[in-house]
């Protein structure tokens, strides 16, 4: 009820897919645009690449399959034809990028690459589905980073995880924790897995965002080799990174209490409300006054809330 009554999403006919409304998409640009500052900074440039990725090309790095397997949904039909190979629907877009990647990376010089995406991605098993923390399909970047040596990957694992914490801590108002994940936990094809994490308050802690170190695992299966300066080829050293639309329900689970949705000021839509309490015969001037204060906190995109039928106490 609490993100419902708040506007900030609405159900699909599709269990666990849910539809994000306006006050909840205004958080998530608001994430985008922290992200893209820091990130472009960085040096990492935005891309597209396509959502359907043909299955000889997923099954090319055994553990990620295997990790990704009983999430994957597939297309097997186009009208009334059945395709000569099943494609997947994203789950995570190592596979169709790295293909990419092993074409484009030639030479040292091609070194550094580092591209990001902003997506939306299908992961489809699972019985008990959570707007935002836990949907079939989920708004999301992915980060895909190739360099010439471990030292530099390494690096860029944690400078990412402190993007991730800087993100909740500065403008979601939400206190987290970094560390490694065990070797049971780290992602499908990894290296090692980073991750920050939160406690909400019904003592239950949740993973906010992740930084994986590939090493050269994903460049051994997909050929990624450039030549170095020593003239040798090489493989490259691989990183990926993300975080998903689960911020908003981490931050909603936060703040918020039974009575309502509480935003943090840096991601909220409306930062201020003006509530006129009127006296006898004193409506006109207040009114007058009140729009008078809308102009000059536009800023803030506040409220004018002038219902009438409507207490002042109970606006």
């Amino acid at each position: 009820q609490v993100i419902t009554k708040s506007e900030l999403i609405d159900y699909s006919l599709v269990t666990g897919s849910y539809i994000i409304k306006p006050s909840a998409y205004n958080i998530w640009e608001n994430i985008q645009a922290f992200i893209n500052d820091k990130i472009k900074q960085l040096g990492v440039s935005n891309v597209y690449f396509p959502m359907l990725i043909p299955e000889s090309l997923l099954k090319k790095e055994a553990r990620h399959i295997a990790g990704f397997s009983p999430e994957v949904a597939w297309v097997t039909e186009a009208g009334s034809s059945k395709l000569s190979e099943r494609l997947a629907i994203r789950p995570t877009s190592e596979t169709i990028m790295y293909e990419a990647y092993a074409r484009w990376i030639r030479s040292y010089k091609d070194l550094p690459l580092k591209l990001n995406q902003w997506a939306n991605v299908i992961r489809w098993e699972f019985k008990n589905p959570i707007p935002f923390l836990r949907s079939r399909e989920f708004l999301w970047q992915e980060g895909h980073t190739a360099f010439a040596s471990k030292e530099e990957a390494d690096k860029e694992v944690l400078e990412i995880l402190d993007v991730y914490a800087d993100l909740y801590e500065e403008i979601l108002a939400v206190p987290v924790i970094k560390g490694k994940k065990t070797e049971s936990e780290k992602f499908a094809g990894a290296d090692y897995t980073t991750s920050i994490e939160t406690f909400l308050p019904n003592g239950r802690g949740i993973q906010c965002a992740t930084s994986h170190s590939l090493g050269q695992n994903f460049s051994k299966n997909f050929e990624i080799k450039f030549i170095d300066k020593d003239e040798k080829e090489k493989l490259v050293w691989q990183n990926s990174w993300g975080l998903s639309t689960r911020a908003i329900g981490i931050t909603v689970m936060h703040h918020s209490d039974n009575n309502g949705v509480i935003i943090p000021p840096r991601v909220a839509k409306n930062k201020a409300v003006i509530i006129p309490i009127f006296f006898k015969d004193e409506k006109r001037p207040i009114i007058e006054k009140c729009k008078s204060l809308l102009s000059e906190l536009s800023e803030f995109n506040p409220i004018l809330d002038d219902r009438e039928g409507y207490t002042p106490g109970w606006k």
